[in-house]
């Protein structure tokens, strides 16, 4: 097992220089320059620290000498990395300056933090063509009263009926079948046309499993209404880009009650399909055929003093605001919903996320959920606390979850099952502007199974972010649990680890490139 940093040198880089002096005549020029750049690197207690790899953006590389001391070859008008396992590792702009003095940090989380929390690299031995163990990895129980008890790693039990058996899209995917026809062939449909559909105030829509439903435009469930499902209903939408997108997005005040039946699922796609497609190149090839479900709600967020316009929606469009001042909010109930082949371009590279929870409150009812195939994150939470069971992201183009802007809810039972495009499992941040605004992001997690690939990541937290993953199975990764270390400002996702507010705890980690279960990314 092989704990590392690393840093991630497109986007997360930052320059730092700490009892850095600048010796000598050079004048700053804007030209390259080679010449020699030394200089003593030390901890924090100005101990001197050898064996740290010093790397030049010109390529040239040497390590530090017992008493810290370095000299490189390079060119004045670039940069330095300063590298070491289990520290924190720093880059630094040269400024034309010859002598680099560096202070680094011990990098705590990679020297400790595995094997104190009870995390492990095993083998969870997967029935072939599942995500369910042969024998469960046996772990203490969840002690939040919220979650279901459920002494073991993983989204599944071992001994039991996988969850997802019977209603879900996933389950033929696993097997390489072809998905159950949706029954739409002979039924009437009816066009909900974003332009004209306009139900009235206070009153209850209802859509029935006897018609097929076909979302023409943004489609908003208005104020003081509620738009309920029956079971076995299939809701399609027109295909299209930017402002011909098709999407159905509930408004604050608005409710959604979607009660499908693990007989009876309650399906959203794009118009024409009927299912009976291969799973696994229907979740490919389709993916972006339409927008998604996006559910606003008036719970508590960190950005723009409490309110802001979701992505996806002009902001001038008062009905895409989301967030308040209740964190009880109440957005109805989603039971045994698939959403397939959505998260189409709104424009200017923006997608739609399969299933988007903004500023959701704890009201809400959510478990049973599935998104397949999706052009973007399967789920995504902008701030709010509401609190999801049983879900499924499975073939979507980017994260399987996405929490940010405050989020604080707790998740049991979730399954993460990517191909080649996927990218993390879980992408967590915290505050924008500024990055600690409060409430600080601390979405929990409890028995989730990860599927990834060679080049994706397990979990990344950053932006002050908090969180936390327990009793979980990561497998197939090229990297494992990302922390961001941003020194520039005084709170970043590796003060909450500091703080206890981030932890990794009872987790299975199995094929992480290189075993790189947890790295340090400087901001």
């Amino acid at each position: 097992m092989k704990l590392i940093h690393t840093m991630n040198s497109k986007k997360y880089l930052f320059l730092f220089c700490c009892g850095l002096f600048y010796l000598g005549g050079c004048t700053p020029q804007n030209i390259a320059e080679d010449t020699i750049v030394e200089g003593i690197v030390t901890d924090q207690n100005n101990t001197a620290i050898p064996d740290v790899t010093v790397t030049s953006n010109t390529g040239m590389i040497t390590t530090t000498a017992a008493n810290g001391e370095y000299q490189l070859d390079t060119d004045l008008n670039g940069s330095l990395i300063f590298d070491k396992e289990e520290w924190l590792p720093i880059k630094v702009n040269i400024d034309f300056r010859s002598v680099l003095n560096v202070n680094i940090k011990p990098n705590v989380y990679a020297t400790s933090y595995f094997n104190t929390e009870n995390n492990k690299l095993s083998n969870p031995n997967f029935i072939l063509n599942s995500v369910q163990p042969t024998q469960n990895i046996v772990t203490p129980a969840p002690t939040n009263s919220w979650c279901t008890p459920a002494a073991y790693s993983g989204a599944l039990n071992a001994t039991t009926t996988p969850w997802y058996a019977g209603w879900s899209y996933f389950e033929h995917l696993l097997l390489n079948q072809n998905t159950p026809s949706l029954g739409t062939a002979g039924k009437p449909v009816r066009i909900i046309d974003a332009d004209s559909w306009a139900p009235p105030v206070n009153s209850i829509v209802n859509w029935t499993k006897d018609t097929v439903y076909v979302l023409d435009g943004f489609v908003f469930v208005d104020t003081s209404i509620t738009l309920r499902i029956q079971a076995g209903t299939v809701i399609q939408a027109k295909a299209g880009l930017q402002l011909n997108a098709s999407a159905l997005i509930i408004t604050r005040g608005a409710k959604i009650e979607a009660l499908g039946t693990a007989a009876e699922p309650i399906v959203f796609t794009f118009e024409g399909d009927d299912g009976n497609n291969n799973a696994v190149t229907g979740a490919q090839n389709n993916r972006g055929k339409w927008g998604g479900l996006i559910i606003l709600g008036d719970a508590i967020i960190n950005i723009n003093n409490g309110e802001a316009s979701v992505e996806g929606i002009p902001t001038l469009n008062t009905k895409g605001r989301f967030g308040g001042n209740n964190d009880n909010d109440n957005s109805g109930i989603l039971q045994y919903v698939s959403i397939r082949h959505g998260g189409t371009n709104i424009g200017a590279d923006n997608e739609i996320n399969g299933l988007t929870l903004a500023g959701v409150g704890s009201g809400t009812t959510i478990d049973h959920v599935e998104v397949i195939g999706n052009a973007d994150d399967g789920f995504e939470w902008f701030g709010g606390n509401v609190n999801t069971k049983y879900l499924i992201s499975a073939y979507c183009a980017d994260d399987g979850m996405d929490s940010d802007a405050g989020y604080r809810g707790n998740n049991q039972f979730i399954i993460i099952y990517q191909d080649a495009s996927g990218d993390r499992a879980g992408e967590h941040d915290g505050g924008f502007s500024p990055v600690d605004a409060r409430p600080y992001s601390t979405p929990h997690f409890w028995n989730v199974t990860a599927i990834g690939n060679s080049n994706s990541s397990a979990v990344t937290f950053r932006a002050n972010s908090g969180g936390a993953y327990q009793n979980s199975i990561f497998v197939n990764f090229g990297q494992g649990v990302d922390i961001e270390y941003d020194m520039e400002v005084s709170q970043h996702s590796y003060t909450r680890f500091e703080k206890g507010d981030l932890n990794i705890t009872n987790t299975t980690f199995h094929t992480i490139g290189s075993n790189n279960i947890f790295v340090t990314t400087v901001k």
